[in-house]
């Protein structure tokens, strides 16, 4: 059973034995928006509305727009996964694609909204925003508000000593090697993840649900992924840099890459934003940002993003993070500072948020894929998304030596 039906049986359940007052005091609670937001027939909107879900702070854009040459031509009708030939349409329908981009070399060659999105949607990100974060603390470094990424979270968070983060570096943060015992399954109602959707929603501060929890084991030597790395290093970016780190990413990140819209970011009841998630966008947005990763962190020659940070965030730095079948890692993907790197890559990688939220660079093609889903079964597609993504790549972008 996947994770909205178990979300209907709890549900059910406790509506049984609540009984009709119960139900009434629910549905008026601050846990009625996490209990319904993955729910079959309001996913979809929820995830173009998730202003309507949980409260927002708006991320503005300003100056110059980074503009794109538009020349939409067809794309492969076909891509080969596990040994079969497979339709591509067929793959956008069966993962509820509700956007999906192709840039390729300057120009967007394809751009489809669909289950009635548009081009003035602002999609949620999911994970995706845990690669904007990466970028922001790249920033922060370079302007001096954090020293590097040796530091302790703790110098700049000191409400984590005695927690589990005691002890754990930014960058065992970035690469997701904290040590942290963090349940990240959403298969499970009972998940850590899960839970601290209502723990937020009910107004706990971001500090006190990081600094509950402990460590499974010693820091740097185990890449798992945990939302909560993430969130500690949201708190700590924000204590560096004093500003809300919405108002930085609008002023260093969002309106220098040259956004079209402003976006919004979610918080919990008691604020700040979810550094973790939930990111808010349109599609060409998110392709901005992908397409000055493509460019290593410049957007026609300035550099928004340090180029240093950009290669290094977008790459393995250590045994551990390698793809492949790796005994270091719980998963087949490769890790950078908050971005994947596919099994076997050239020069690519990508941002994942869960229900199927994607921006894909190949650099060595000169592609950027975004594609936004509602996909339930997100957890057993990555691999075959990463296949439609090459196919789509090398159909659009220039060719490379084998």
């Amino acid at each position: 059973m996947g994770f909205v039906g178990k979300l209907a049986v709890g549900l059910i359940a406790l509506v049984l034995l609540a009984g009709a007052g119960g139900y009434t005091w629910l549905r008026s609670s601050p846990y009625w928006p996490g209990i319904t937001l993955f729910a079959e027939e309001n996913r979809v909107e929820n995830f173009r509305s998730m202003n309507r879900v949980f409260p927002a702070r708006d991320v503005v854009a300003g100056g110059k727009v980074w503009a794109f040459a538009s020349a939409p031509r067809p794309l492969p009708q076909t891509y080969r996964y596990a040994g079969a030939e497979r339709s591509l349409d067929t793959f956008l329908r069966k993962t509820m694609t509700t956007g999906l981009l192709v840039y390729a070399d300057g120009t967007i060659v394809h751009e489809d909204y669909r289950l009635g999105a548009n081009e003035t949607s602002r999609f949620t990100s999911w994970s995706l925003a845990k690669s904007v974060l990466s970028a922001l603390i790249g920033i922060a470094i370079q302007e001096g508000h954090i020293k590097g990424v040796d530091d302790l979270i703790t110098r700049y968070v000191p409400e984590l000593a005695g927690s589990g983060y005691d002890g754990v570096t930014i960058e065992q943060a970035l690469t997701m090697s904290s040590g942290i015992a963090f349940d990240e399954d959403y298969d499970s109602l009972l998940s850590d993840v899960n839970r601290l959707f209502f723990t937020l929603a009910a107004g706990q501060p971001m500090v006190a649900t990081v600094s509950a929890l402990k460590r499974a084991r010693p820091p740097g030597q185990y890449n798992n992924y945990v939302s909560s790395d993430t969130i500690a290093l949201g708190l700590m970016l924000e204590a560096a840099t004093g500003v809300p780190n919405e108002v930085y990413l609008s002023t260093r990140l969002w309106g220098p890459m040259g956004a079209e819209a402003s976006a919004y970011w979610n918080t919990g009841r008691a604020g700040p934003v979810l550094a973790f998630c939930c990111l808010n966008a349109t599609l060409r947005d998110y392709a901005r940002f992908g397409r000055l990763f493509l460019h290593e962190g410049a957007r026609d020659g300035v550099q928004i993003v340090p180029r240093a940070w950009a290669r290094v965030s977008t790459r393995p730095s250590a045994p551990r993070l390698e793809p492949g079948d790796n005994p270091a890692s719980s998963w087949t993907f490769g890790y950078g500072y908050h971005w994947w790197v596919p099994e076997e890559p050239q020069d690519e990688f990508l941002g994942i948020g869960i229900w199927g939220q994607y921006i894909y660079v190949d650099r060595a093609r000169g592609v950027v894929i975004v594609k936004m889903s509602a996909d339930e079964d997100f957890d057993d597609r990555d691999h075959e998304t990463v296949a439609v993504f090459r196919a789509i790549a090398r159909d659009a972008g220039r060719p490379i030596a084998p």
